[in-house]
């Protein structure tokens, strides 16, 4: 539930918003950047709600429907900024994929293996260059939290593409 309160509670903080307008900005932003999907915010704005974080209010405009509003109670702002300094110490493992097929490596013929280890440098290469572009479009329209993000995983890929680069000329890794 870390990430989903620090989520929801750092969206309440920039305004009070509705339940589609949340999921609509964790959908564009946050999971291009961040990796981060919520199957469901209405469960998790409910528990939000039962322990003071956040309130609801019902807001009818003209013949819309009736929506709840959502925004953040001085107790879930107090949560928020203690979530969040918290956040920077806090370390969670990243999960690549490229994990398991380095752990069971030796089943895989060393031919193949250095062949798919080279389509990924290309995948990583080619993500690389159009992550590059938008975070220098970001840059120029001053999004700089999305920037910062960009930068991050810029850093990670550089970092995946010289490890794999290393890897296909050790030939000891690609005994079976």
């Amino acid at each position: 539930m870390f990430e989903q309160e620090i989520i929801l509670l750092g969206l309440l903080k920039e305004r009070p918003r509705h339940g589609y307008e949340i999921k609509k900005q964790i959908k564009q932003l946050l999971f291009l950047f961040a990796g981060v999907d919520l199957k469901s915010i209405y469960y998790p704005l409910r528990v939000l709600e039962n322990k003071g974080l956040v309130e609801k209010r019902m807001m009818k405009s003209g013949r819309r429907p009736t929506r709840y509003i959502y925004r953040l109670t001085p107790k879930g702002e107090m949560r928020f900024q203690d979530l969040l300094t918290h956040s920077f110490l806090s370390f969670k493992r990243p999960q690549f994929s490229l994990d398991l097929s380095l752990y069971f490596l030796r089943y895989v013929q060393p031919k193949i293996a250095k062949r798919r280890l080279r389509a990924r440098v290309l995948i990583l290469k080619k993500l690389l260059r159009e992550l590059r572009q938008t975070a220098n479009s970001l840059r120029q329209k001053k999004a700089y939290a999305l920037v910062l993000i960009s930068e991050h995983n810029l850093r990670m890929i550089e970092a995946e593409i010289r490890f794999l680069l290393s890897l296909i000329q050790k030939p000891e890794f690609f005994k079976k």
